[in-house]
């Protein structure tokens, strides 16, 4: 099946032959248009930024900056897919939201099965649709799911199972029922993806599912705190208290 307009295409990988070995393998594809190359992370960002390419492919280990890193620092993101050797960094693409995660090697039909997805996500028709959790990836609406490693496996957490979520450095804390589970983003960047109606910041490092709170309780003087069904107790900053309290909780 072919798309009735060519896709600009950055390749960023350190090995000057994987990216030589992607560029031929793409040139199977009369809708893909590989406008640049780049060689480590800083000049990823610079080729990407300077191009504009609706489609990028990274490299996660880099010299310089991570692929990942490349992804989150760039002004406006293109559809991502990460290339890698290395297996548990899986979790991670797809929390940043990548189209596709390609373990090397890989071969002609993993690729096309890879922009089969891209094309899902430029809004063309499929007839292997990866259904509802590309959907979630490529920003259609609220994130339903993440992906969790658990084991050997990558898992998906539907995020109505998670009670609350915590800021802890650069990562995120899911707390669910029975754990809890490290993700490699930042809280501001999961609120940005998350239902508003269902998960609201009661504090800089807490962003909490209102279908898990039992009650808004006020505590000490003029304090408030958030008490979940599982009997945990998680403080609300004084503004967003001052606001809660102005919804008459």
């Amino acid at each position: 099946m072919s798309i009735d307009r060519r896709i600009r295409v950055v390749i960023a990988d350190d090995e000057a032959i994987a990216r030589a070995g992607l560029r031929r393998m793409l040139g199977a594809f009369d809708w893909i248009d590989v406008v640049g190359e780049a060689a480590h992370g800083l000049a990823a960002i610079e080729t990407i930024e300077r191009l504009q390419p609706e489609l990028v492919f990274l490299d996660i280990q880099m010299p310089g900056l991570l692929g990942t890193e490349v992804l989150g620092r760039l002004t406006k993101n293109p559809f991502a897919v990460f290339t890698t050797a290395y297996a548990e960094h899986a979790v991670t693409a797809f929390e940043l939201g990548a189209v596709d995660y390609l373990l090397k090697p890989f071969g002609a039909a993993r690729l096309t099965a890879t922009l089969d997805r891209v094309r899902v996500a430029l809004g063309e028709p499929s007839a292997d649709s990866p259904g509802d959790r590309l959907g979630e990836i490529l920003g259609k609406g609220p994130l339903r799911r993440l992906f969790i490693r658990t084991g050997s496996a990558i898992v998906p957490l539907p995020v109505s199972d998670v009670r609350w979520f915590e800021a802890d450095g650069d990562y995120v804390i899911a707390h669910v029922e029975r754990g809890r589970h490290v993700l490699s983003l930042s809280l501001a960047r999961l609120e940005a993806q998350l239902d508003p109606k269902r998960f609201v910041r009661i504090h800089r490092a807490h962003l909490v599912n209102l279908d898990h709170v039992l009650a808004f309780r006020s505590h000490g003087k003029g304090g408030m705190v958030a008490e979940l069904r599982g009997g945990e107790l998680l403080a609300v900053s004084r503004v967003r208290a001052q606001e809660l309290r102005r919804l008459g909780v």
